[in-house]
């Protein structure tokens, strides 16, 4: 059964940083294209990043250049690295750890305040 649990979210001022972890179980996160989706109220949920087998992503233009993806592979683990948080950064989080996969975690609440 696959399943990934996000963690790392919390109430951050604006211009600060968290880092967002997603570990899953029974699934190779690196052997996959998985990607962080978040989710504002009242919005649709939104790829923030890509991350494929080769380390190749795709960051939204929302976020370039303030988050980061990362992979370790003995932990079978993603993180996202967010800095310079901003007012807009607020949502839920979910980690998808397969695009062919419709499997989600429960989501880390991010609530960035200025």
């Amino acid at each position: 059964q696959v399943q990934v649990v996000e963690s790392g979210g919390g109430l951050v001022q604006a211009g600060g940083s968290l880092r967002l972890s997603c570990a899953a179980s029974g699934i190779n996160l690196s052997s996959n294209v998985m990607g962080w989706y978040r989710q504002a109220p009242g919005k649709p949920r939104l790829l923030v990043v890509r991350l494929t087998p080769d380390s190749r992503t795709i960051y939204a233009d929302s976020v370039r250049g303030r988050f980061t993806i990362s992979r370790d592979n003995a932990k079978n683990t993603v993180y996202l690295q967010m800095n310079s948080l901003k007012p807009e950064d607020t949502a839920v989080y979910y980690c998808k750890p397969s695009f062919s996969l419709d499997v989600w975690g429960q989501g880390t609440q991010v609530t960035v305040y200025s």
